[in-house]
């Protein structure tokens, strides 16, 4: 994905994510972040968007932590919410496209790194409030899934704050039925090391197949295991949904 395409998908899932949580109030508990309101999740991702903008706009080299979540609650909430998201776009678009900022996984530049982050922290919790509607989900697209995915294996669960661990080495394949696409993820002692390929490695233990959308929201623990097809030794994919969260 490019990164204006990523900063447009942004946008729209930021809006949908709010249209989500006024229909629902912010009362609602949230299927997906269970002890979660959609207050919690308003909080929560807001935050995340200031965050995030503060790196791109002032350009921060080192890390900075996150402000506290703001004790608002109803529409002012919702207002708070939609403003942090339009600043998150807005610095996202003026921003130069070599810019040099902090970030917690390798990138071509900054910017680029918080454009596509963003993007998948804004759909994810856009999953989680329409789970509070209780509807299917609108829909994500087959590209921006493969890379979601991408992402998630071989970005997230690289670093050593990954809790997918195993003391017995096991194998797990993620194959995109509907692009081709593949990726083999070796679980261990260590953090997962996950590669994309062309998923005819004969050695592994579990494979995980369906279409990309279902995959990603899968491995994102935001549709069960049930939503795709497991094949071989299921104890595999269990340890991924039991120890893989990230919030």
């Amino acid at each position: 994905m490019d990164m204006p395409e990523q900063i447009t998908q942004l946008d729209e899932e930021g809006r949908l994510l709010t249209t989500a949580a006024a229909k629902t109030g912010t009362s609602a508990p949230v299927p997906t972040c269970p002890g979660w309101r959609v207050r919690d999740l308003l909080r929560h991702t807001g935050t995340v968007h200031r965050w995030a903008t503060a790196f791109v706009v002032e350009g921060h080299t080192d890390f900075v932590a996150e402000q506290d979540e703001p004790d608002l609650d109803g529409e002012e909430l919702l207002a708070w919410f939609s403003e942090g998201h339009r600043a998150l776009v807005a610095a996202l678009e003026a921003a130069p496209r070599d810019l040099t900022c902090w970030t917690f996984m390798p990138a071509a530049s900054g910017s680029a790194f918080w454009a596509r982050r963003q993007l998948h922290e804004t759909t994810v919790h856009r999953l989680d409030a329409e789970s509070a509607l209780g509807t299917p989900y609108s829909p994500v697209d087959t590209v921006r899934a493969l890379d979601g995915i991408d992402e998630l294996l071989v970005g997230f669960h690289a670093r050593t704050k990954s809790r997918v661990r195993t003391e017995d080495p096991r194998t797990l394949r993620v194959h995109a039925v509907d692009a081709d696409a593949a990726w083999t993820v070796r679980l261990s002692a260590g953090p997962p090391q996950a590669v994309r390929d062309d998923g005819r490695e004969a050695a592994v233990d579990c494979v995980l197949s369906g279409s990309a959308e279902a995959l990603y929201a899968t491995l994102w623990n935001r549709l069960p295991l049930s939503s795709v097809t497991v094949g071989g030794d299921g104890s595999v994919a269990r340890l991924w949904t039991e120890n893989s969260a990230v919030i």
